[in-house]
Formats: C-alpha cells, structure tokens, sequence
C-alpha cells in the first residue's frame, strides 16, 4: 500500500511521499530463473549441431532483409539475433547499472570504485593469459572473447552453489559483471568492427546528443526515445560497429528515481476521481497517472527484462551455442590455444585478477576501500566470472572464424562447467568454518549503507524484546493496513523462533485509504500512556474491521484502562504528534507503503513471510557476530 498521512483524521489532506522499490531481488529472480532456459537452449543447440550440423548452420544463416523504398538492410538470421535481439539485452544491463547508480548501492560513488577495480582486474588478467598462448598467432585477434562474464549464468549458478543469507554477495556480483558487459561491449564497438563508416558514426552520435538533449529538457514522451533508438542502432549498423553498443547506452542514458510526493498524490486524486466517475475517460487518466509516477528506468526494466531474459538470450545460445564436438575436434582442442588460453583464462585468469586487484585496492586504500563481502565470497565471486558464455560467444563470433571459432566455443563450454565446479568447491570449502571465521569469511566487515535514517531510542520508541538484542527488526505498520494485519501473525512467530530480537513498531497510517488508522493509532498511543501500548496494538489487529471510537472505547475497557483518561488523551489528540514523528522519520527514511521492515538498519526488500524474515534476520546475527578487524 502507498501512503499519505494526514494532519487529522478528519481532514482528508494527505501528504505523499516517494518509494524506493527493490528491484535487486526482482533483477535477480529473472536472471537465475532464465538461467534453466539457457541451459535448456545450450543442449538443444548442441543436439541439434551433432545430429544436423547441415541443418543448423543453414537455418541460422538465412538471409532477412528489412527494405524501405531503395534502402535495404540485409543481414543472416544469426546476425538479426546477434546484433538485432540482443540490443534488448543490453539495454536491462545498461538500466540496471544505472539504476544502481542513481538509487541503489552505487549511490555512495565510492561503493563503486573497488567493483570497477576488480571487474577491469579480471578482464585484463585473462585478456595476459590468452595472448601468452596466442602471440604472434592469428588467433590473437580472439582477446576479447574472455573478457565478460555472462550475468544470469553467474547469478544462477551463485544462487545454487553460494550461501542463502547475503543478498550483498549477490549485488557485488552484479555490479562486476555488469562492469564486464560494459567495457566488453565497448571493446565489441571499437576492436571488431567491420568496413567502419566514419559518417554514419557522426550521424549516431548526433542522433545521441539528441536523446540526451530530449532527456536533458525532461521530455517523456516514450515514442520519441525509441524512434531515436531504432535511428541509432541502424547509423551504427550502417558504421561497421556492433549496434549492440545502442542499447546499452540508452540504458545508461535512462534515469531512475523514486516516485515523486506530486506524482503520487496526482495518482491518488485521479483514482478518486475515477472512483466518483467510473468511466473510460477517468480509467485512462488514472492508467497515465500511475504510470506518469514511475521513472522511466523503472517501467523499461518491466517492459523489457522478462522478454531479454526468457527469449533472447536463450535464443541467442540457441543461435550460437552449437557446435560439432567430435573427436577431430577434441583432438586440435587439447593443443589448440584458443581452447586452452579461453579455459585457463577464465578459470585462473578471472578469478586471479579479481581477487589480486581487490586486495590491492584494499591494502592501497588502507581498507577504506575494501569489498562489501568477506575474502571467501570475493573468492566465489571470482571463481563465478569464469562463466563467460553468452558475451564471450557474442565476441567469439565477431573476432574468429572457421575452426578457431569451434575451438573457442568449446573452450567456452567447458570453462563454464570447470568454474561452477570450482565455486562449489570454494563455497563447501567456507562451510566447513567455524561460525564466526564462516561469518566474516562470507559476510566481511564493510560497513553497510543504513536505510533507517532516525535511529531507535529505548527511551521513546515502542520495543519488545531485550534492550541490547543484536538484532532490531523495525516496522512501519499501520492498524488498518490489510497487509499489516497478515504480517503481524509472522512478526509474533519470529519473535518466538528468536528470543534474542528487538522488534519495534511505528506509526504510519495510511489515511488516503484508511480512515480510521490514524485513530486507531492515537488510541494505542492512548493505552500506552498507561502502560498498555502493545495490549491494545495486539487487540486492534485482532478486530481491524472494527476500529470506530465506540470499538475502541470497549477494547480500553477491556483491557481495564481508566476509560476518562482514555477518552482525554484522544479527545485531545495528544498522541498525534508522536504520530507524526514516526511519519516524518518514515518520509526521512524514503518509506511510503506498509508493512515496512529494517533489519539492523537496513531495510527488508521482498517477502515478508516467516521464511524471507528470518532469512534476513539470520544474516543479520552473522553480521552482527563480526567485528572490525
């Protein structure tokens, strides 16, 4: 639920303010479920390869034209694929980094110089070790094939082998391979183009100082952006370079932002409008409304991340995954030097550069700047960016051709299998810890970026549990809230499974949509004046359809409060203030719906079940079990 807060609760004024969604744990989700689909897509090709190499390799070279008047745009069906669908690819990854840079871990510039150190450490270690195999060879050219690493096969394959606790580990992850795909995209554009065409280069590039000026002047208007970036992906088709290179730069060129207090309250006032005047015309202002409140970063990455995810990359492995592994092959394969400078590159080269270069920065920086997850994590990190396939084919098949493009495409293959077993193997090897070395093995001792804005005071907010618990779970709830009241049910279980917690709640009642939350929120704060907040808190969420001032007239009765001081503190609206104060820390902390977590400060994005909470509550003991070294 979105909220605004009233002055009164019979004012109707309401106050709205922006939501930072998580879209890490959505990222994230998309990213290993799509993985299965690959992996599906990968041996159908290589099936389909080894029973009909004819076959394949004729389909995904049938030529598809695109005409208008005299132009003509001609490329083979694994080009359209290739150069056309994966733009959309890189289009996610360029949003999501963005995304991450304007409201999300990179938001502290500094979070992002170690990620940008490793990611660069682990493409030129591998880039050192396949030209020390390939030197002086023609083979050389294939350099940038083990550059990347393939960013839902990495987040799949760490969702499998890596531990259950530490989204951090995952968002580290994240933040190098996405480093990867951007540099190697840009390597992509530079170092392989074919027949470059300076003029059609000035023309994307003019055709981009229009996108930024548009983006610049604050136009909206969606149509406009992607004609501009049909017009750019074929100047740049046109140049000779990769027109991949597009969507990622539209990513990177498109901003995100939580939803404004103006536009969320725009939104609010259209649906009652449209809840007075059910017609279609109020039906689609309240659709542009609501759609108006979210960045444009935000809709994009809806729009486009399940179809990059699920069709085209699988697609693309289905394209260029085959290959016919025989015997002949295996036999230049176990002396050829594309395969074994593309394994061993991957294998011992990514996982080298980014630990060595992680290290260094720390020891450099004198741990100022040191990674957000222990050195056994960073190690799975490292091991994980061994699997390169989905850029590393998509830079195989510009750099090599004929047999050496069949060599590295195995080598491809197999790296990816060697460096999921070797993460497996890093994170067993980490379990096998005691705890406390466990916890700062995996977790490390970065500190984290605090989302909880005013912390708790044991003098002034509402706690249950030990005053000195090495957890706090806060929650801005609010009494009417439906999914308050399905959450307080696993609040109370979490409670029991950890006796060792803090849990305090705070006001934020929804009074757009709830009428009576504000107050059924004054007259907790009523029974706590006598010593009773957190009776009357369990009792208003046994009865949240009853919440008039006769219900909780009886509920005080019940619990045998004085009923005249009851009746003062409301009829005087002395809780109020203390209301707003939760109100204003929740504005402060960039909350607006309910029921919202922090775990230690930091805020619980995704389910909140019992299993997602203790989860996070789990993490945070592990955490909270390390001190800085």
């Amino acid at each position: 639920m979105t909220r605004g807060a009233s002055r009164s609760p019979w004012s109707g004024q309401t106050t709205w303010v922006g939501r930072v969604d998580a879209s890490l744990r959505s990222f994230l989700r998309t990213e290993t479920g799509s993985a299965r689909v690959v992996v599906v897509a990968t041996v159908a090709a290589l099936v389909w390869a080894n029973l009909g190499p004819t076959s394949y390799e004729s389909f995904w070279h049938t030529p598809f034209s695109v005409q208008v008047g005299e132009w003509t745009l001609s490329r083979e069906l694994r080009s359209w694929i290739n150069s056309g669908l994966m733009t959309l690819f890189f289009l996610v990854a360029g949003l999501e980094l963005r995304r991450d840079f304007d409201i999300g871990e990179l938001r502290e510039r500094r979070r992002f110089t170690l990620p940008l150190l490793a990611g660069l450490g682990g493409m030129l270690v591998p880039i050192v070790i396949y030209l020390a195999f390939n030197a002086g060879t023609a083979t050389a050219s294939g350099w940038g094939v083990v550059m990347a690493t393939d960013t839902a096969l990495a987040l799949a394959t760490l969702a499998v082998l890596g531990p259950r606790f530490s989204d951090r580990l995952r968002g580290f992850l994240l933040t190098v391979a996405v480093v990867d795909d951007v540099v190697a995209i840009v390597v992509l554009a530079v170092a392989y183009p074919e027949h470059p065409s300076p003029a059609a280069l000035l023309v994307a590039a003019g055709i981009f100082a229009v996108v930024v000026l548009a983006r610049t002047v604050g136009l909206r208007y969606g149509p406009v952006y992607l004609l501009l970036g049909v017009a750019a992906w074929v100047a740049v088709s046109v140049s000779g370079v990769d027109p991949v290179v597009v969507g990622l730069l539209m990513g990177l060129l498109t901003y995100a932002y939580a939803p404004g207090r103006v536009e969320l309250q725009r939104a609010s006032d259209l649906f009652r409008l449209f809840r007075e005047q059910p017609t279609p015309q109020f039906a689609h202002s309240v659709r542009a409304g609501l759609i108006a409140a979210l960045s444009p970063n935000d809709r994009l990455q809806h729009l486009y991340h399940p179809w990059a995810s699920y069709l085209i990359v699988p697609l693309f492995a289905l394209a260029n995954a085959g290959v016919v592994i025989d015997g002949e092959l295996l036999a230049r394969a176990a002396t050829s030097p594309v395969t074994i400078g593309v394994v061993v590159a991957y294998v011992l080269g990514k996982p080298a550069g980014i630990i060595l270069t992680s290290r260094l920065v720390a020891r450099l920086t004198h741990n100022r700047l040191r990674p957000p997850v222990g050195w056994a994590a960073v190690t799975g990190v490292g091991t994980v960016s061994g699997v390169g396939f989905t850029v590393a084919l998509l830079i195989a098949s510009h750099a090599l051709s004929g047999p050496a493009l069949d060599e590295a495409k195995l080598g491809i293959l197999v790296a990816t299998v060697v460096s999921s077993v070797v993460t497996w193997s890093v994170f067993r090897l980490a379990a096998r810890l005691p705890e406390a070395r466990r916890a700062r093995a995996l977790l490390g001792s970065a500190d984290e970026i605090v989302d909880l804005l005013v912390p708790v005071r044991t003098d002034r907010d509402h706690i249950r549990g030990p005053a000195d618990a090495p957890v706090t779970v806060v929650e801005y709830g609010d009494f009417e809230c439906p999914y308050c009241g399905q959450a307080e049910p696993v609040v109370r279980e979490l409670l029991a499974e950890f006796t060792n917690i803090r849990y305090v709640w705070r006001h934020l009642p929804l009074t757009e949509v709830h009428p009576h939350a504000q107050l059924a929120a004054e007259a907790a704060e009523a029974a706590g004046e006598q010593g009773a907040f957190w009776e009357m808190h369990d009792l208003i969420f046994e009865h949240q359809d009853a919440l008039r001032n006769a219900d909780l007239l009886h509920y005080a009765d019940r619990l045998g409060l004085d009923l005249v001081r009851f009746r003062e503190y409301l009829t005087e609206r002395r809780g109020a203030d203390r209301i707003s104060e939760d109100v204003d820390s929740a504005d402060l902390s960039g909350v607006s719906g309910t029921p919202t977590f922090f775990i230690n400060g930091r805020r619980h994005h995704g389910a909140y079940d019992i299993v997602a909470l203790s989860a996070a509550v789990k993490g945070a003991f592990a955490q909270a079990k390390i001190r800085p070294e």
